[in-house]
């Protein structure tokens, strides 16, 4: 059985216990957040490049505030997409966000990498399939980037606000989610999401600019968990043009869970 085939057989969403245990989790990651917040600033410091942060599902950019805030702080021109709650996705959603994407690249003058929390790393991965030219990676956060929605809890509420087949999938777009796009890209996931199965946020192939960083957080709380806002600094300070894999410093690595995720 390949990898694949066993995701697809292994489809569900993360138990109760997980789902039920977010919000306290996500509360102890952000005051974790705050009190490591003084020591961020020795993050490796970035080139000045763009970075759009984009939110998840029923979230707006309030919710990647301390994120982006850090990210300019080390030296990024970091932008949230202004466009209120992640919603409703069609058409015209889609228009605004490639409108994002222009935006930074042309004040910035160079590609910019797209961060995206659950649903907003989707949106990461397809608006790079759409403008490979203007982005240089993604970085996605729990992300349901599995083509089969019953990795995550949010199926239903989902599907009820914006139906079974999204106007966007009308088209030749949001048809092959768990095709990486044709730009380095990494997915930051945890076995213990209690909103997305960590089996969704897989990517699969080999292609060796395609990674998988697993950290020990919840998925409320991945934009503002220690370890993976160390692995999403550490991804956007690599010089364009020279991604290599992530490798743990040796004092880190008992955040950073060296498993197999076959």
């Amino acid at each position: 059985m390949t990898q694949a085939t066993a995701a697809r057989v292994d489809a569900r969403p993360p138990s109760r216990i997980l789902a039920l245990a977010e919000p306290g989790r996500a509360m102890g990651e952000l005051a974790s957040f705050y009190a490591l917040r003084p020591f961020m600033s020795l993050l490796p410091r970035g080139d000045g490049h763009g970075v759009l942060v984009l939110p998840g599902f029923m979230a707006s950019d309030y919710s990647t505030g301390p994120l982006r805030r850090l990210l300019c702080d080390l030296g990024y021109d970091c932008a949230g997409w202004n466009l209120g709650r992640n919603i409703k996705v069609d058409q015209a959603r889609i228009e605004a966000m490639l409108g994002c994407v222009d935006e930074v690249y042309e004040r910035t003058g160079r590609p910019i990498s797209i961060v995206g929390w659950s649903l907003g790393g989707v949106f990461a991965r397809e608006l790079a399939k759409l403008a490979p030219e203007k982005v240089r990676q993604v970085i996605s956060l729990g992300s349901p980037i599995s083509d089969d929605r019953n990795h995550t809890n949010a199926r239903r509420l989902f599907e009820y606000l914006n139906g079974k087949e999204p106007e966007v999938m009308k088209g030749e777009n949001f048809q092959k989610l768990a095709e990486a796009p044709p730009v380095p890209t990494t997915s930051i996931l945890t076995r213990t999401d209690g909103v997305v199965h960590w089996r969704g946020s897989v990517q699969e192939g080999d292609r060796e600019d395609c990674e998988n960083i697993e950290v020990l957080a919840s998925h409320c709380g991945l934009g503002v968990n220690p370890a993976a806002v160390y692995a999403i600094a550490d991804r956007l300070a690599q010089k364009e043009g020279g991604w290599k894999p992530f490798n743990a410093p040796l004092w880190a690595r008992i955040v950073f869970p060296q498993r197999s995720l076959h």
